[in-house]
């Protein structure tokens, strides 16, 4: 299995056990499921808890969302316009250049551009999440939903240039 990492923060931002594809080789999209998890609470054997108690063991919470963004413990964030995005982006960019100097790609950065204008024509629709971490210097995937074998399907776009991946 491989987990792929964002270059900078060191966060992990999705693994291959995810359906993923290449998007004008500047983005991973990867394909993801709405998911709805439930943590019961677990009633020790033995126990003899008093009626007061016994009430408060039946409660089960629950948490629903995008499942890499659940499992891989992503953090939504926000940016007020397209404008400050597009600051974030430019910075990120500048960053990961210099990160990423002496190797070929770097200059493949710029091939980001065209897939990330056709991105965010939907601006108002998209979604963001950071890593686990929240490193502001970090990457930041971009959230969509897209027609996917009949159906609308959430999908995350991760700049595959940000990332390294590792053999687990």
């Amino acid at each position: 299995m491989k987990v792929f990492k964002d270059i900078i923060s060191g966060d992990e931002m999705f693994t291959d056990s995810y359906k993923y594809e290449m998007i004008d080789d500047a983005f991973y999209m990867v394909v993801c499921k709405l998911t709805t998890v439930t943590q019961d609470n677990i009633a020790l054997e033995g126990a003899n808890p008093s009626a007061e108690e016994a009430d408060e063991g039946t409660e089960t919470s629950s948490a629903s969302g995008i499942d890499v963004v659940m499992f891989m413990r992503l953090q939504e964030t926000g940016f007020a316009n397209k404008k400050d995005y597009l600051s974030y982006m430019k910075e990120y960019l500048k960053r990961l250049q210099s990160k990423l100097e002496g190797r070929t790609e770097a200059d493949k950065l710029k091939g980001i551009q065209k897939p990330l204008t056709e991105l965010l024509k939907k601006f108002k629709d998209l979604q963001f999440f950071t890593g686990e971490s929240m490193d502001p210097d970090g990457m930041i995937a971009i959230g969509d939903y897209k027609e996917i074998d009949g159906e609308e399907r959430p999908v995350l776009y991760f700049p595959k240039y940000g990332l390294e991946e590792e053999k687990l």
